[in-house]
C-alpha cells in the first residue's frame, strides 16, 4: 500500500460521510447517536461538520496527485490528529448512552485510519526522502547550466 492509496482512501471516507452530513443530515446523526437526538440547531452543525469534512475528503484526493511532497505529509499529519479526535469523541458519545447502529464501527474505522496516518505504508518515509533528494539533486544540476 502506498501513501496514495492512504490518502485516496481517506478522501473517500471523509467526502463521501461529508456529503451525507450535508444531504441527510438528520439520517447520519441519527444512524451515529440514535434516536431523536437531531435538533434544528444539531442540524445547522451537521451540515457546517459536513462542509469541513468534504474540504478534508478533497485536500486528501489532491495531496494524492503527489504523494512525494511536504504538503502531502502534512495532510497526513492533520488527518491523523483528526481521525484520533474522531475516535476518542466518538467513544466517548458510546460509552455516554448513545447508540447509534454505526457509532461503533465508525469508532474502528477512525481508529484504524489513525493506526494507518501513524504507521504510514510500508517505506513511505524512505520513498519520501528519496524523491526529495531526488528533486534537490535535480535543482542543483539546473542551477549549474
Amino acid at each position: 500500500m502506498s501513501l496514495r492509496n492512504l490518502l485516496r482512501a481517506t478522501a473517500v471516507l471523509e467526502a463521501g460521510a461529508g456529503v451525507a452530513s450535508l444531504l441527510v443530515p438528520r439520517l447520519l446523526i441519527m444512524s451515529l447517536f440514535g434516536p431523536p437526538s437531531a435538533t434544528p440547531l444539531g442540524l445547522v452543525l451537521a451540515r457546517f461538520i459536513g462542509a469541513a469534512l468534504l474540504s478534508l475528503g478533497m485536500a486528501c484526493w489532491w495531496a494524492a496527485n503527489d504523494p512525494d511532497s511536504r504538503a502531502a505529509e502534512g495532510v497526513v499529519k492533520a488527518m491523523l490528529l483528526y481521525d484520533v479526535a474522531a475516535a476518542v469523541l466518538l467513544a466517548h458519545a458510546g460509552t455516554s448512552g448513545f447508540t447509534g447502529i454505526v457509532l461503533w464501527p465508525a469508532i474502528a474505522v477512525h481508529a484504524a485510519m489513525a493506526v494507518w496516518c501513524f504507521v504510514g505504508p510500508p517505506n513511505c518515509r524512505e520513498q519520501a526522502l528519496a524523491a526529495e533528494t531526488e528533486r534537490a539533486a535535480l535543482k542543483e544540476n539546473l542551477n549549474g547550466l
